[in-house]
């Protein structure tokens, strides 16, 4: 499953935009094993623990949308939603600082 964040900026600035929100993550989730790897030029896999669990996920680049999947094991699926939310702002904010030509 798939959640959509929309963005209305060119091919590069939203993959400067992903890779601000990427780099991001690794500095405020430093405690949850955070990592990211660029697999493709607009795919990056993310990935953390929580609990001893390993939550893994991934953010695309797309024309119009950043596209985020999150594979979360049943335990862990309550917090999905909370999940998903902290990366959507997160990803928003460099998207709108993208915009305004602050990266």
């Amino acid at each position: 499953m798939t959640h959509d964040i929309p963005h209305d900026l060119d091919f590069d600035l939203a993959k400067l935009a992903a890779e601000k929100a990427a780099e991001s993550y690794a500095e405020r989730f430093t405690e949850y094993d955070y990592s990211a790897k660029w697999v493709s030029n607009d795919r990056v896999e993310l990935g953390f623990s929580v609990m001893g669990k390993r939550l893994t996920g991934a953010m695309t680049v797309r024309a119009r949308k950043l596209e985020l999947e999150l594979d979360v094991p049943f335990m862990f699926r309550p917090f999905r939603g909370k999940a998903l939310e902290i990366i959507e702002r997160e990803a928003k904010a460099w998207l709108l600082k993208a915009k305004k030509g602050e990266l």
